[in-house]
Order: C-alpha cells, then sequence, then structure tokens
C-alpha cells in the first residue's frame, strides 16, 4: 500500500457521503451492496449512527469490526424489509431524473443488446424501504433520461401505482464519484445537492443525461473529520481499496 494521503481523496469523499445516507436513519438494517456503501454503512455505526444494524450478507447481525452480535432469521429480514426498517444501497446501470433504476437489461426488454443482473429484489426494496444508490462511474451511460426497464421504483412511477406504493417509497439520495444527488424538489426530479471537491456543476451536468435540478448555490461535499479519516484508512480498509474504485482524480 501506498504512503497515507495528506489530503481527503475523492473515494474517502464518497464513503463519507455515502455514510450520511444512514444518518439519523435510527435502529434500521443497513444494506450496503458494494464496497464504498459498506464503508460509508460501517462508518456511519462507528460514528454518528451507533443504533445502525448491519449484517454479515447472510444470517447474522455484526458489530462495526464483523463480529457476531445476533442472529437474523429470514423471517425476521423479511419483516424489516417490509415494514420500512431497512435502507438499502444499490447500484444501478441506469438511473433516470425521477428515480428509477435499471439492473436488467440495456435496450429494448423482448431483445436487449445486453443481458445485465436481473430484476433481483429491486421493486421489493424500493416499494418496502429507503433505498440509495451509488454510481462509481457517473456517466450519461448510467444517468439517462428514461430506463430501458425499471427494477428499482422511481418516484414518478410510485406516484402513478397509488399509495400502495408510496407508504414506504423513499430515495434518500444518489453517490456517484462526482457528487452526491437528492429528490428535494416539488416533483421530485433528481437534484445537485453537492460536489465533490476538485468537480464542478458543469463536469457533472456534461456526464448526465438529463437537465439537474440545482439549488439557488452548490456546495462541496463536507469534509471527513479526522476521525472519520482514521477509521476508513486504519480501521475500515486499511489495505486501500476504495482507492481502485474510484481513483483519484
Amino acid at each position: 500500500m501506498s504512503a497515507t494521503p495528506t489530503t481527503t481523496t475523492r473515494a474517502e469523499y464518497c464513503a463519507i457521503a455515502c455514510a450520511d445516507a444512514w444518518r439519523g436513519n435510527g435502529e434500521v438494517l443497513a444494506g450496503p451492496m458494494g464496497l464504498i456503501p459498506s464503508i460509508g454503512a460501517r462508518l456511519a455505526r462507528h460514528t454518528f449512527s451507533p443504533d445502525l444494524l448491519l449484517t454479515d450478507g447472510e444470517a447474522m447481525i455484526v458489530g462495526p469490526d464483523g463480529s457476531a452480535e445476533g442472529w437474523l432469521p429470514y423471517r425476521r429480514h423479511l419483516t424489516m424489509v417490509t415494514g420500512g426498517r431497512r435502507h438499502v444501497m444499490m447500484g444501478a446501470s441506469q438511473l433516470d431524473r425521477f428515480g428509477n433504476q435499471n439492473i436488467s437489461c440495456i435496450g429494448a426488454w423482448e431483445q436487449p443488446a445486453r443481458q445485465l443482473l436481473g430484476v433481483r429484489g429491486a421493486p421489493v426494496n424500493s416499494l418496502n424501504n429507503p433505498v440509495s444508490y451509488w454510481v462509481p462511474k457517473h456517466s450519461k451511460r448510467v444517468f439517462v433520461e428514461k430506463v430501458d426497464m425499471i427494477c428499482g421504483v422511481g418516484y414518478d412511477s410510485a406516484a402513478a401505482a397509488g399509495p400502495s406504493a408510496t407508504r414506504y417509497h423513499r430515495i434518500p439520495r444518489v453517490v456517484s464519484d462526482l457528487g452526491v444527488f437528492d429528490f428535494e424538489t416539488a416533483d421530485h426530479a433528481m437534484r445537485l445537492a453537492s460536489v465533490h471537491p476538485g468537480v464542478t456543476v458543469e463536469e457533472v451536468q456534461e456526464a448526465t443525461g438529463f437537465p439537474l435540478a440545482l439549488p439557488d448555490e452548490v456546495p462541496c461535499t463536507r469534509e471527513p473529520t479526522a476521525t472519520e479519516l482514521q477509521l476508513i484508512r486504519t480501521v475500515l480498509d486499511p489495505e486501500g481499496r476504495r482507492e481502485r474504485e474510484v481513483p483519484s482524480a
């Protein structure tokens, strides 16, 4: 591993932004999918969200160090999923301006140009508990005007389906290697909430396939505290794998 950087890297800003997705969630089950979201969830548990529940991905509730804290039988997991008590951070092959997500196919469903993971649990996740998204490489291929297939349900699709779909539906944030996004607009269109240091608003818009809603002033993603940086670098990811997922600009 190379020498410890003296400044915060892009990957570390991404981990901080992912951690903040679980800020104030209370005792809910975190469901991070991917390396940097997992670092973020564990960082949140270590610091400002001590009630957050983490799992080993199979059958156990675990502590921030991975030690078992309790058993999580499948029936209990399903109860949490269907009652809004889980907050997942999924990936996305495509995301549109209202938060519809596609991980199934590129092109027409009847004859796709590319077959991907499949719908998996995305509809259940997005309708029954809060779901955020992580995109390690922001581009117009991912941030599209309209997804080719809806897997994770966006705000417009949930509203069209009615109250049963909107009861627990919420997309707290989207984090990419360029910035942080939310849906805090009148029509729940994606808004640029912050840019990572070194990134401009123009660069983000250029890499996005639809017009982003913009606040009057777009801030930079917050700086990590000294404690947070120490945890990321020495406890959560001492091998520096985060830098391979999001290389420094």
